[in-house]
């Protein structure tokens, strides 16, 4: 038996031993599982009947109490018995298809043996619990795996650095217990496992593949000492992947210490929250907090606006050229993003701590408890050196003692007396209620007319009050809408503010300040306006600041703004950020001006803070794909193919959209033919995608439109807009028309890149009359087609 075969059938040998042991426990763990679980229905149903209840003098409350104490004690060590035990059996029947992926053999300096050590998504050890048989991706050890070649190695551990030699480097793919491949490689991750696991289908969900971690990703996910890490990576180079598996690796890392909920990632759409909800959990883990940034702007303040979302805004910059007012529309957009009206805002914020914050008159009953003007001329009275969210507490305290005040004085008014007789029976049942439920009243009812009378004023007085109340103790009586509009109000205003934090404004300033005013006139607020707004509402209120949160992800970072990025800093001041991002899918509105990128963010901290990594390599699609699109962008060469063959992107010149609509359903039946899970028809604007959507629905049935609101990332044929597909991939890509009539600005490039890369194993590009400039040179030639 040659020496190869020899190793395959030892390995095979080791992992039917394991997989025997795995069933072993999981029987065992069945067994209690069932048991703990009846245990906890049992205690449940006879819990009261278990309980001594006897509550005649201190005594007996005392032993009643310790009753309760221990049954409730005792259903709680069942449930984490049980809960417990379920983790362990979940990770066992994953371990149990595919026990490991990868081995080592380390011989530390010193020594004469080598350890051999067994990668895997969990560890698990050998029926004494003494030694590991697997270790789990992210102890230490592995490590060594990811980002060593067979030759000499270090690996740092909690006790310090170990010195040695690697050995052996071998990889499996182990399938339902069987081994499929094996093989011994030397380099970081063999082509053989990138090519078996690349080349698969995709499905509804991103998958979690640690055994295709590369070095640069491994620096990712094992980054413990920056506070900020900016991940700057090609389409399809892992580095979503590699930041979920980050989160995966903290959360092993500091166990005890760090909680799921302890972590937030923004990402670009609900949708992609699908898209990756099952990564975590595959790895054994807790989902951490996901949301989009505009989620959180509609948390703070949909209520008080209309408020445009990020999308809504794209589809104006790409459809709005031939509309009024657009170009200085576009020039707000792009200077509302600015770190300098950063700038702006904090001395304009400066000046409202000496004057012109604007009030709301406090009024009851048609007659002011306390003016605009003398709540003004109270907070400005008040030490300037003092900060203007604790100055507008001490004004609150003061306009509650007022309010008290004219509480005492309007149970001399007769409208209290005439609300009473207008109470009817229901409302006469809550007012007796809420008076027991205050200890006001402790009869069982009325019986006392003069004392019923007193009591019902009082209890509608206050019921009267208490809007007022809440109003004041919430700051409500500044008015954070008129003092963002007065930055508009005058064009010359802002030149001041302009002039002291030595920048300029945008040259249709005016314009802007006009349009702005109309549409905060009418409720509404612009996306750009947003966290201008909000942050012109916190530094005034006060910061409601996040200082749980130990960690931050922004996916799709390349699309913040330098206003966003200085207003997270702040709403998350002990939080470690990583920011993953590809500056050529910059396809908001607002980064003509540069508004955006990394430099936006890294600024905002110190060099020793933080760390880049660039990861080149791309390996979400085919060499071809990956050769053709990266010669649509500036500086694509340095864009790095994964050897993984496959076809030449389709070109199809059509005369008109009636050919379109038919040459397009054919070739998505063909690609499902081919196997191809998921199959996306990719237009620029939503609504493109509406139109191609109901040209193509009777041919194609079943086929899903994906629009601003959809929540769930579905496998099958899907007509998605362009701003919507990014972060996410498909099989095969239909690009519906990348003619030069959709895709000619330059400020278009990025985003006929971005459609083009979310393509894994396909891409066919259909154009009506004339195609893009955005084509790569001899493209055309090579599918025989021309404009």
């Amino acid at each position: 038996m040659s020496e190869i075969r020899q190793d395959w059938s030892d390995e095979q040998r080791r992992v039917d031993e394991i997989i025997e042991l795995i069933d072993t426990r999981v029987e065992r763990l069945e067994k209690e599982t069932l048991e703990s679980k009846s245990e906890m229905v049992e205690i449940r149903k006879n819990f009261w009947e278990d309980v001594t209840v006897n509550f005649e003098d201190t005594a007996e409350v005392a032993e009643t109490f310790a009753s309760m104490k221990q049954q409730a004690e005792l259903l709680s060590e069942r449930e984490r018995t049980h809960g417990q035990a379920s983790v362990q059996l979940k990770t066992l029947r994953k371990l149990r298809n595919s026990p490991y992926f990868g081995r080592i053999d380390f011989v530390e300096d010193g020594e004469q043996e080598a350890d051999c050590v067994y990668l895997g998504i969990a560890s698990l050890r050998d029926k004494e619990d003494e030694n590991y048989l697997i270790y789990d991706w992210r102890a230490p050890i592995s490590s060594l795996y990811y980002d060593y070649p067979p030759g000499p190695a270090q690996v740092e551990t909690p006790m310090g650095t170990i010195q040695g030699e690697l050995i052996v480097k071998r990889q499996f793919v182990i399938r339902d217990g069987i081994i499929i491949s094996l093989f011994d490689t030397g380099v970081t991750i063999g082509d053989e496992l990138l090519q078996e696991v690349l080349g698969r289908q995709s499905d509804a969900q991103m998958k979690s593949i640690v055994a295709t971690i590369q070095g640069e990703q491994n620096r990712i996910i094992r980054n413990e000492r920056s506070r900020l890490l900016l991940v700057q990576g090609a389409a399809g180079s892992g580095k979503t992947s590699a930041a979920l598996q980050r989160v995966a690796y903290l959360l092993y890392r500091y166990r005890g210490i760090l909680k799921a909920d302890q972590i937030v990632l923004f990402s670009p759409n609900p949708m992609f929250n699908s898209y990756v909800s099952t990564v975590l959990p595959e790895l054994g883990e807790e989902n951490m907090e996901q949301t989009t940034f505009q989620d959180y702007l509609s948390y703070r303040i949909g209520k008080t606006f209309k408020l445009e979302n990020p999308y809504a805004q794209l589809e104006y910059a790409l459809t709005g050229l031939n509309q009024q007012g657009y170009e200085a529309r576009m020039e707000g957009i792009q200077y509302k993003a600015s770190g300098e009206f950063v700038a702006i805002m904090d001395r304009y914020l400066a000046y409202l701590g000496e004057q012109g914050l604007l009030f709301r008159s406090l009024v009851f009953m048609g007659g002011a408890v306390a003016t605009a003007e003398a709540i003004a001329e109270s907070f400005y009275s008040l030490d300037a050196g003092i900060a203007v969210p604790n100055r507008l507490r001490l004004v609150a305290e003061h306009l509650l003692k007022r309010l008290s005040e004219r509480q005492q004085d309007a149970r001399k008014e007769h409208w209290a007396a005439d609300a009473i007789e207008l109470l009817d029976n229901e409302a006469y049942v809550r007012a007796f209620q809420s008076l027991r439920r205050n200890k006001q009243y402790s009869g069982s009812t009325f019986d006392d007319h003069d004392r019923e009378r007193d009591l019902l004023i009082d209890y509608v007085i206050r019921k009267n009050f208490k809007p007022l109340r809440s109003r004041v103790k919430k700051l409500a009586f500044v008015n954070l809408k008129a003092t963002y509009r007065q930055l508009y109000a005058d064009p010359a205003f802002a030149r001041k503010f302009a002039l002291e934090a030595g920048c300029s404004l945008p040259q249709r300033w005016e314009e802007i300040c006009g349009a702005t005013l109309e549409r905060l006139d009418r409720g509404e607020m612009a996306y750009e306006d947003a966290t201008p707004y909000l942050y012109l509402v916190e530094r005034v209120r006060g910061f409601q600041t996040n200082t749980s949160v130990r960690h931050l992800l922004i996916d799709e970072a390349q699309d913040y703004t330098a206003f966003q990025f200085a207003f997270l800093k702040r709403l998350f001041p002990h939080s470690r950020i990583t920011a993953l991002g590809d500056l050529n899918q910059s396809i908001n509105a607002h980064n003509a001006a540069g508004t955006s990128g990394f430099k936006a963010l890294s600024d905002l901290y110190q060099p020793e803070e933080t760390e880049t990594i660039l990861l080149t390599r791309s390996y979400r699609s085919t060499r071809q794909i990956v050769e053709f699109t990266s010669r649509c962008i500036e500086g694509g060469e340095k864009i790095q193919p994964f050897n993984r063959d496959g076809k030449v992107p389709g070109l199809t010149l059509v005369s008109g959209e009636d050919e379109l609509h038919r040459l397009i359903p054919g070739r998505v039946r063909a690609l499902l033919e081919e196997g191809h899970q998921t199959v996306a028809i990719i237009c620029k604007t939503a609504a493109e995608s509406l139109h191609a959507f109901q040209a193509f629905s009777s041919a194609l049935p079943g086929l899903h439109l994906v629009e601003r609101e959809t929540t769930t990332f579905q496998s099958g044929v899907v007509v998605i807009p362009s701003y919507l597909a990014k972060g996410v991939e498909f099989d095969a890509v239909i690009v519906y028309n990348g003619s030069s009539v959709e895709y000619s600005r330059e400020s278009e490039r990025r985003l006929f890149y971005t459609v083009c890369t979310r393509a894994m194993h396909e891409l066919h590009l259909y154009a009506i009359g004339k195609w893009s400039p955005f084509i790569p040179a001899g493209s055309l030639a090579v599918n025989g087609s021309s404009d």
